[in-house]
Formats: C-alpha cells, sequence, structure tokens
C-alpha cells in the first residue's frame, strides 16, 4: 500500500474528492438499483453492484495509467483521437437505433467482450484536448478567422453534429465548454459571436429538416420540444412523471433523509440509479447529504482552477480547465434537473450514477488533470535537487544524516 501511494503523484485533494465520491456511490447505487433488478433481473441487487465496482476499478486503473503519462502526450494523441472518434461517431449514428420511436444512437458494443459503449463521452474528452492542444498553438499570435475554420472550428463542427440527432444536450454541453475554452484561451471576441450565430443558424436547419425528413431522425426534435414543454408544463408524459417522483423523492428526505436503503421513490423512478439518483439520495440522506455532495463538486473546481493555475504552460492551463469542468457542470446539470431547475437531459452524476462509459471517460479526464499537476510536482522536486546539487553543504549534511 505504501509504494502505491508513493506511486500516486498529482493533486492530492483531487485523488481525496475522486475516491470520497466513489465510496459514497456505493450506497445510492445499491439502493436505487433495487427496481431495476426486479424489472430486468431476479430480484438481486448484489449483481449490480458488483458491476458497479468492476467499473469503479477499472475506471480509477484508468485514472492511475493516464496520470501517469507526461501530459505534453496529448497534443499529439488528440490529434490521433480526433478522425478515430469521427468514425466511431459515424458507426454510432449508422445504427439508427431507436427507443420508443425517437433516435437513440448513442451506443455501440465493443466486439469480443460484448459491452456497451457510449461514444460521444469520449469525444467530449478528446474534442476538449485538441481545442485546448489548438489554443495554446496559437497563444500570442494574430490569427484571422479565416486560418482557424479548417483546424479548429471544422472537427468541432464535426463532432458536434454527429452527435446532436441522439443526444442534444450532450452536444450543446460540448458546445458549450468549447466557447467557455476558447473564451479563456485568448480567442478574439468578434471570431467567437460568428461562431455562435453559425452554431445557432445549423440547430434551427437541423429542427427545420428533421421536421421536413422525420424519417431520418425519428421523433427527435419532438422529444426535445416535449421536454421543454414539460419544464414549463406539468403534463402526463414520461419526463414529467419522473420528474414529479424526483420532486416526492425530495421532498420526503427532508433535512436529514430517510436512511440509508429506506428509498420508497426508488421503486418509482425509472431512472433512480443513473439520471435521478441526486433525488434518491437526498430521500436517503435528506438536504444534509444533498449539500455535502454538492460541496464535494465545487471542492473538486476549487482545486481545478488551482491546478490550472500552477500548470507550467499555457497547453496545461487549458487541458485541466478543458477536460476538468464539464465534470463539474454536467453534476451541477444532473442535480438541477432532479430539482426541476432544468428540463430532462439524460445527463448522469459523475462518479456517482451506474453505467460504465460515463465513470470511465470521468476517471480518464481525471487522470489526464492529475497528469498536468503531477508535472508541476515534478518540476518542484527538480527545482529542489539542483539546489543540492548547487550547495556542496546540503549534500554533505545529508550524508552524516
Amino acid at each position: 500500500m505504501t509504494k502505491v501511494l508513493a506511486n500516486i503523484k498529482g493533486d492530492k485533494v483531487i485523488w481525496a474528492v475522486a475516491a470520497l465520491l466513489a465510496l459514497f456511490s456505493f450506497l445510492p447505487v445499491y439502493s436505487a438499483s433495487s427496481n431495476l433488478a426486479y424489472l430486468y433481473g431476479d430480484g438481486d441487487t448484489f449483481s449490480f453492484l458488483v458491476k458497479h465496482f468492476a467499473h469503479l476499478v477499472l475506471g480509477f486503473l484508468i485514472m492511475y495509467g493516464v496520470h501517469k503519462i507526461p501530459y505534453n502526450y496529448f497534443k499529439g494523441l488528440s490529434i490521433i483521437m480526433i478522425p478515430v472518434v469521427l468514425i466511431l461517431l459515424l458507426v454510432t449514428m449508422a445504427q439508427n437505433t431507436t427507443i420508443e420511436g425517437a433516435n437513440a444512437s448513442r451506443w455501440i458494443r465493443l466486439p469480443f467482450v460484448g459491452v456497451t459503449f457510449q461514444t460521444s463521452t469520449l469525444a467530449a474528452v478528446v474534442l476538449m484536448a485538441y481545442v485546448a492542444r489548438y489554443l495554446s498553438k496559437i497563444k500570442d499570435k494574430s490569427i484571422t478567422f479565416k486560418e482557424t475554420l479548417l483546424p479548429l472550428w471544422l472537427p468541432v463542427f464535426l463532432v458536434l453534429m454527429l452527435i446532436l440527432p441522439a443526444n442534444f444536450s450532450t452536444a450543446a454541453i460540448m458546445f458549450s465548454m468549447v466557447i467557455m475554452l476558447v473564451f479563456l484561451g485568448g480567442y478574439p471576441l468578434k471570431y467567437i459571436s460568428v461562431i455562435l450565430g453559425s452554431g445557432f443558424i445549423i440547430l434551427v436547419f437541423f429542427i427545420l429538416f428533421a421536421k421536413a425528413f422525420p424519417g431520418m431522425f425519428p421523433n427527435r426534435v419532438d422529444t426535445w420540444v416535449s421536454r421543454i414543454e414539460n419544464f414549463t408544463n406539468d403534463t402526463g408524459t414520461q419526463e414529467a412523471y419522473q420528474i414529479e417522483r424526483a420532486k416526492i423523492a425530495i421532498a420526503r428526505g427532508g433535512v436529514i433523509g430517510t436512511g440509508p436503503g429506506k428509498s420508497v421513490q426508488r421503486n418509482f423512478l425509472p431512472q433512480s440509479s443513473s439520471d435521478f439518483i441526486y433525488a434518491i439520495i437526498i430521500e436517503e440522506w435528506g438536504f444534509v447529504g444533498g449539500i455535502f455532495l454538492m460541496l464535494l463538486y465545487l471542492l473538486l473546481l476549487f482545486r481545478l482552477v488551482i491546478a490550472a493555475h500552477k500548470s507550467p504552460d499555457m497547453f496545461g492551463k487549458l487541458l485541466v480547465i478543458g477536460v476538468g469542468l464539464p465534470i463539474v457542470f454536467q453534476a451541477l446539470i444532473n442535480m438541477a434537473v432532479a430539482v426541476e431547475l432544468f428540463p430532462v437531459t439524460g445527463q448522469t452524476l459523475p462518479l456517482i450514477s451506474s453505467g460504465g462509459t460515463s465513470i470511465w471517460m470521468t476517471c480518464l479526464a481525471i487522470g489526464i488533470v492529475l497528469s498536468v499537476s503531477s508535472r508541476r510536482e515534478e518540476l518542484i522536486e527538480e527545482e529542489l535537487h539542483k539546489e543540492k546539487e548547487e550547495n556542496p553543504l546540503e549534500v554533505l549534511r545529508e550524508v552524516y544524516e
């Protein structure tokens, strides 16, 4: 154990927050998976707990392995991976999967292992690393909008257009994060306004095209509209039902909750172990548990800002913000949906909700952040070692000690 801890580098608080979130997740996942066990299994919830444990173990192995990679390597890897994720997204879209008549081509089944994988989550991490690389490359350079169209915005819009038909919320979050990143990276505001306008126009054309040719993207736009309508008017649809049950769960939780494993609404919420797990957490742990969980994510945000600030170069700063901030943003969106501040989005609670792809990609992103922060530690150690070599008295003192 000592050797393992000695090999762990990077921001220790980020490690601790990730570990706390993962450990805490076992309780709500085990409790909330009861309805899935009875609907799709033999009533045994232990198998869901084992599956969640396996997902977390693999996720933390990914985190550990990635944090050992020098973060500068992600510059080249992002360029290599952009064509890969485009191909994966094309394959995913080509499946033309539908759920209840709506386009839901979000997952592919990996050959040999038979595990489903949501390609958009990998694309999000790769795209943010790619944008961070490009922005660091043009830092302090005078650029024109035309020069950035092919190397920067073409990959961004290709990725987003391949995700948009089946997953509007993910595409919208990715677009927002890219805009935030280019703003922080010093990209001219006048060019950002052009991109925002172009994005809006593309979205309008997509909606019109989907309405004109409904067979191309079955009921996808209707799903978006219904979710917004459900948010503004409590109609008797599936989304309204989920929100209603989530509000009941939150109301039952009160200040200190009903206690671990004592949720009632877990038996009625269809997505109780994933999209609406925060409502189950509040029901069982109350207002105190909900606030504690939110504070953990805010602590993660605080450490991300510190890691970015201490990064040795511009690429490291943008990389930390690009891959790290979406984790906190997604968590806040998930919580906001549960308390009916946002329409239903289908976003999971990072490191808490069940689901392999979400856990693995979150751990991948955290591993990249830790890779950046560990480089800072290495530079400090190198500086201290250099000072000792330049001071012979310090060397003699260590020898006698």
